[in-house]
């Protein structure tokens, strides 16, 4: 028989559970003020099944938690990006973190990060908090990557690069909080730029031209746009007729979508060296 008291700390420890994606510290919820009593019931009941020492999921609970919690490790680097809402351009495996002098058995199918972060995790963490996953993406991931997590965080407005500078940093992430910057306006924009500072001629982002911000200006005359997702239907349509306007003001439009930036960098850059080649970005 469950008494009204037990069942209103059910509910209780359903809340604190949905707040964490389902997966909780038994010593949280004991500061909550669940009764060792209930959780036992909780756990013989269903209610909550048990990971490892101290920690319980709720039925249902969020697999990646769920697999940190019973590993002992925090989801970090670009899985704690994801997870945070960045833009992340390829996530191979799952990355986690585990404190440097921590020993027992790890997860053998993702990559294991052992850095002291700069942030301290707190005991429920089971998601490495922003700032130690930029950190880690920067030691990590190929450059270009790690930039596009970083500008995402820099243009969502995620984290304050002024705050950031002032952690202990590693040289890999004092290089990026020098590149990165906050007006891309998608990952994609970030991977154009970077691959193409080389070119010898100005590159000018989120330029206004004839009512509406372009992606990128090269030079004076060659505007690039960057397709995604939302390039169908009436926005398409809205971006033909803003094309039309530029090409009536002397201005040369390239197209660019995701496939062709991320599988097929090569021909992206030929086009623009063979535009660039014919003076398509010269005003005349």
């Amino acid at each position: 028989m469950i008494t009204s008291k037990t069942a209103r700390q059910f509910d209780q420890i359903e809340r604190i559970s949905l707040a964490r994606g389902g997966v909780v510290r038994t010593a949280r919820l004991l500061e909550e003020g669940v009764s060792r009593h209930t959780l036992a019931t909780a756990r013989e009941s269903g209610l909550l099944l048990p990971l490892r020492r101290g920690w319980v999921a709720t039925p249902g609970a969020d697999a990646e938690l769920v697999a940190a919690a019973r590993w002992g490790v925090v989801l970090a680097c670009v899985t704690s990006a994801r997870r945070h809402g960045l833009w992340v351009l390829e996530e191979d495996r799952a990355h986690v973190a585990c404190a440097p002098h921590a020993t027992g058995a790890r997860p053998d199918r993702a990559t294991v990060h052992w850095a002291r972060p700069p942030v301290p995790r707190h005991p429920d963490d089971l998601v490495d908090p922003l700032p130690n996953a930029l950190v880690l993406a920067a030691s990590c991931l190929p450059r270009e990557e790690a930039l596009v997590i970083w500008e995402s965080a820099f243009r969502l407005r995620m984290i304050d690069a002024t705050v950031l500078g002032r952690m202990a940093l590693p040289p890999a992430s004092r290089e990026l909080l020098a590149l990165a910057r906050p007006f891309s306006d998608s990952g994609l924009e970030t991977l154009f730029i970077v691959r193409l500072r080389w070119l010898p001629v100005a590159i000018t982002p989120q330029v206004w031209l004839a009512g509406k911000p372009v992606d990128f200006l090269i030079g004076d005359r060659l505007v690039v746009q960057i397709d995604g997702s939302h390039h169908v239907g009436a926005q398409r349509a809205r971006d033909n007729a803003h094309d039309a306007e530029l090409m009536l003001l002397g201005y040369h439009v390239l197209r660019v979508g995701y496939a062709e930036i991320v599988e097929d960098w090569p021909a992206v850059q030929r086009r623009i060296l063979d535009a660039v080649a014919q003076g398509l970005h010269l005003a005349r």
